[in-house]
């Protein structure tokens, strides 16, 4: 046989080999700039154990129940969420927190002419003469209601602004990248985002796989403490920029910062790992 000719064959059959061991990661679709951020980080782990996977999004944005659905039936390979007995009994997580426990700080949205009525809090105590508003179903509005803060509450996500400004509550505590927005969409409403607090609690975003999927589990963390020794997490973490936008917007090391626990964290949270968590004092 022609040398040439051997070369050749033995080149496709390891193209052939390597397009058989590639790995696809199907995901749910991404829309969204914390959407995009969570399927970045993913991207960049996965880099560091195995450089050939390929992504595919699902055609439509999947609602939460028929993600962790799809999860369980192998149609969706990863998906990200938070910390709840939801995900983590029908699902296993990575338990390393992918946006830094950042959606656990919370800065509020308030009535324009509140403002003052803020600046005099300065304790959890004094918290708790104010009323929030939340979704009914929120993972954050158990979290408010077990940490003894008086809630009202609607299932309706657009209902909360209306009720606001009318009145029904206090105010609506909202994740860092969020309030800029939904303040400036709303023009009519006499609205404003509060520059004195901010409530933090342990809140983690995790990756979740099918239960049995320890692999691929395994390689998400391998990926994951590997980027974060190297320093390349956290300089994309930190110059995305919706991260980049949060703080330069939200004035974080000059507001009050009121600690509420998380009475449904999982015993197994990594809170002894102090590099896996937002550290204001750093910033």
């Amino acid at each position: 046989m022609n040398i040439f000719r051997c070369i050749g064959m033995m080149i496709l059959t390891l193209h052939s080999l390597h397009a058989m061991s590639a790995e696809t990661i199907r995901v749910n679709k991404v829309v969204g700039e914390k959407e995009e951020l969570m399927f970045s980080v993913l991207k960049l782990v996965m880099s560091k154990v195995d450089s050939g996977v390929t992504y595919i999004q699902n055609d439509q944005e999947l609602n939460t129940a028929r993600a962790i659905g799809a999860v369980e039936s192998k149609t969706l390979d990863v998906m990200w969420g938070g910390s709840t007995s939801t995900y983590e009994d029908k699902m296993l997580p990575v338990r390393i927190p992918a946006l830094k426990g950042l959606l656990g700080h919370r800065i509020f949205i308030i009535r324009a002419a509140d403002q003052e009525k803020f600046n005099q809090i300065n304790t959890l105590e004094d918290l708790k003469r104010f009323k929030p508003g939340l979704g009914t179903l929120w993972g954050d509005t158990k979290i408010m209601k077990l940490a003894g803060i008086p809630t009202v509450t609607t299932i309706k996500y657009p209902n909360l602004f209306l009720m606001l400004e009318g009145g029904r509550f206090d105010y609506f505590p909202r994740a860092l990248h969020e309030p800029w927005v939904e303040v400036k969409s709303r023009p009519e409403l006499n609205l404003a985002i509060d520059k004195h607090l901010m409530l933090i609690y342990p809140f983690a975003q995790y990756f979740y796989v099918e239960k049995s999927n320890k692999a691929l589990h395994d390689k998400i963390y391998k990926g994951f403490e590997m980027a974060i020794a190297d320093g390349s997490y956290d300089k994309l973490f930190f110059n995305h920029p919706m991260i980049k936008d949060v703080l330069e917007q939200a004035n974080l090391k000059q507001r009050k910062v009121i600690r509420i626990k998380n009475a449904t964290m999982h015993p197994d949270t990594p809170f002894d790992r102090k590099e896996f968590w937002l550290d204001l004092d750093s910033l």
